[in-house]
C-alpha cells in the first residue's frame, strides 16, 4: 500500500505520529482529537485512554486554570516555549518545553494544539554538571586544577591587536564590566582569563559558560540555582553566580541568551543579588561579569538579540578582537608559538617550517581563526618527521590544489555543491564539530545538515 492509496487524514496522522515531539490537540470543547505516542509516553498514559475524552477527565490532576491547552482555548492567545516540570502517571520526573497554539477557522476558535519537547535527559545532565562544579569549588585549592593565563602569553605583531591588549591590561585591575566582541576562535576566553589573572579576584573562582549551549530553562537553573521542591525532582543547588562569588563569571555568546533571562541578569548587575528558582529569598553575590558576543553589538541591538538596558550596563568597557585574517602578520608568529608548544608536548624535534609551508599558512583565510591555526600546527607537528615542518605535514585543506592560481568555470550544479561543501566545512570548523551550532550558523535544520554530511561522506563530533 502506498500513501496515495490512503486518505489525507490518515497520512497526516501517520506523519504526526512518527515525529519525536509530543502533540496533543483538542477541539473547542476540550475534547482530545489527536494524541500521539510521544505524548502518551511523556504522560505515562495510553492513546486510547485520552483520545475522544475531555482533557480534564483524562488528566484529573489538571484544572481549567493549570492546563495550558484549556488556558489557550479561553484566552485565544498562544503560549510559547513554556517550561513544564511534572511527575507523570508512572511517577517519572518529566521536563518539557511546550508551545501551545489556538486553532482558528473562519475567525472562530476551533481548538488548540500543544507541541512538547522532552528535556528531561538534558535537565539531569545539567544537574550533574552543576553538582560537579559545586564539588570542585568546595575542594581544596591545592587539588583544584587552574589554568593561569597571563597577558604575556598573548602574542601579536598587529598594531590594532596590541591596542586591544593594552586596553585589557588597563581595565583588568578594576571591577568594571567588560564586553568583548570577536568571531568564534579569536581567543576571547583567553583574554578574559588574562583579565581575571591580572585582577584582585585572581585567587577567587573563574567560570566560563557558553549561553548558546543550553536552552533557556536549563541555562536559568545553571546560572541562578534551584530550591528543593521548586519543581518535581528539584534539589537544593547553587547556581554559577553563587559558585563564582568573589570571582569572575564569563558569559560567552551573550547574544544567544533569551531576552527574559537577560532581564534577570540585569538585576544581578544592578543590585548584586540573585534568587534561586522557586526561592522566596534573595542572596547577595559579589561577581565580576565579563561577556562576549560573536556578532557585532550594533547588529545584536538592531535584531533585538540583546536588551538595550543590559547592553549599556555591560558595555562599561568594550574590547574588539580582530579576526586572524585581519592580522595576517600574526599567522607565522602564532604558528611558531604553537610549533614550540606542541614540539614540547609531543617531545618532537621539529625546529622550523619550510618556505612552502609558511606560504600556504599565509595564503589561507582562517575561517576558524586562531583556534583553527592552533589545531593545524598540532596536526602538522604530529605528522612531521625530522627537524623541519613541511607543507606535506599540513592538513588536506592546505594541499596545493586547494590554492588554484586560476578559477575555472564549473557546471552550475557542481559549483553549487562545491560551495555548499566549503560552507559546511567552515561552519564545522568554527563550531568545533558541533552539528547543532553549525546548522544554526548555516540557517538550516539540524536534520538537513546531517543529511548533507552523510551525502558528502563527512564526519563530525
Amino acid at each position: 500500500m502506498t500513501l496515495l492509496a490512503v486518505s489525507t487524514q490518515e497520512v497526516i496522522e501517520a506523519i504526526l505520529g512518527s515525529i519525536d515531539e509530543a502533540i496533543h490537540a483538542v477541539d473547542e470543547n476540550g475534547i482530545t482529537i489527536f494524541y500521539n505516542t510521544v505524548a502518551a509516553k511523556h504522560d505515562g498514559s495510553k492513546i486510547e485512554k485520552v483520545l475522544g475524552k475531555h482533557l480534564l477527565e483524562a488528566f484529573p490532576s489538571l484544572s481549567r486554570e493549570t492546563s495550558t491547552l484549556m488556558k489557550v482555548l479561553d484566552t485565544k492567545k498562544p503560549i510559547v516555549h513554556q517550561v513544564q516540570h511534572y511527575q507523570n502517571l508512572n511517577g517519572e520526573d518529566i521536563c518539557t518545553v511546550n508551545t501551545t497554539l489556538p486553532i482558528f477557522i473562519d475567525g472562530n476558535i476551533a481548538g488548540a494544539v500543544e507541541i512538547a519537547k522532552d528535556y528531561s535527559t538534558v535537565q539531569k545532565l545539567t544537574d550533574t554538571i552543576v553538582d560537579l562544579q559545586s564539588k570542585i569549588k568546595r575542594s581544596s585549592r591545592k587539588k583544584a586544577i587552574k589554568k593561569h593565563v597571563a597577558f604575556e602569553t598573548i602574542v601579536t605583531n598587529d598594531a590594532r591587536f596590541k591596542q586591544t591588549k593594552e586596553l585589557a591590561q588597563k581595565v583588568a585591575p578594576t571591577d568594571a564590566n567588560v564586553l568583548i566582541y570577536g568571531e568564534t576562535g579569536t581567543g576571547k576566553e583567553l583574554f578574559v582569563q588574562a583579565i581575571h589573572e591580572a585582577s584582585k579576584r585572581k585567587n577567587k573562582p573563574f567560570i566560563a559558560q557558553n549561553c548558546a549551549a543550553l536552552p533557556e530553562s536549563l541555562l536559568e537553573s545553571l546560572l541562578f540555582g534551584t530550591t528543593k521542591g521548586s519543581y518535581t525532582g528539584a534539589i537544593e543547588r547553587a547556581g554559577l553566580f553563587e559558585l563564582v562569588d568573589g570571582g569572575t563569571l564569563f558569559l560567552d555568546e551573550l547574544n544567544s541568551m533569551p531576552l527574559d533571562l537577560q532581564a534577570k541578569m540585569l538585576r544581578v548587575l544592578e543590585d548584586g543579588v540573585i534568587r534561586r528558582i522557586g526561592d522566596n529569598k534573595t542572596r547577595k553575590v559579589d561577581v565580576r561579569v565579563i561577556t562576549a558576543m560573536n556578532q557585532p553589538p550594533e547588529v545584536c541591538l538592531k535584531e533585538n538579540k540583546i536588551r538595550t538596558d543590559l547592553y549599556y550596563r555591560l558595555n562599561v568597557f568594550s574590547l574588539y578582537i580582530p579576526s586572524l585574517r585581519e592580522r595576517t602578520e600574526d599567522v607565522l608568529l602564532l604558528a611558531s608559538y604553537f610549533l614550540k608548544e606542541y614540539n614540547k608536548s609531543y617531545k618532537k624535534g621539529v625546529l622550523q617550517m619550510d618556505k612552502e609551508a609558511k606560504e600556504r599558512l599565509q595564503a589561507y583565510q582562517w575561517p576558524g581563526n586562531v583556534r583553527e591555526l592552533k589545531h593545524t600546527i598540532e596536526h602538522a607537528v604530529i605528522i612531521a618527521e625530522g627537524n623541519t615542518l613541511t607543507a606535506n605535514c599540513l592538513p588536506r585543506t592546505f594541499r596545493k590544489e586547494s590554492f588554484p592560481k586560476k578559477k575555472s568555470i564549473l557546471p552550475l550544479r557542481e559549483a553549487l555543491h562545491q560551495t555548499e561543501k566549503e560552507l559546511i566545512d567552515q561552519a564545522l570548523i568554527e563550531t568545533e564539530g558541533n552539528i547543532l551550532q553549525a546548522a544554526k550558523m548555516l540557517g538550516i535544520p539540524r536534520q538537513t545538515l546531517q543529511y548533507k554530511l552523510s551525502k558528502y561522506d563527512k564526519t563530525a563530533e
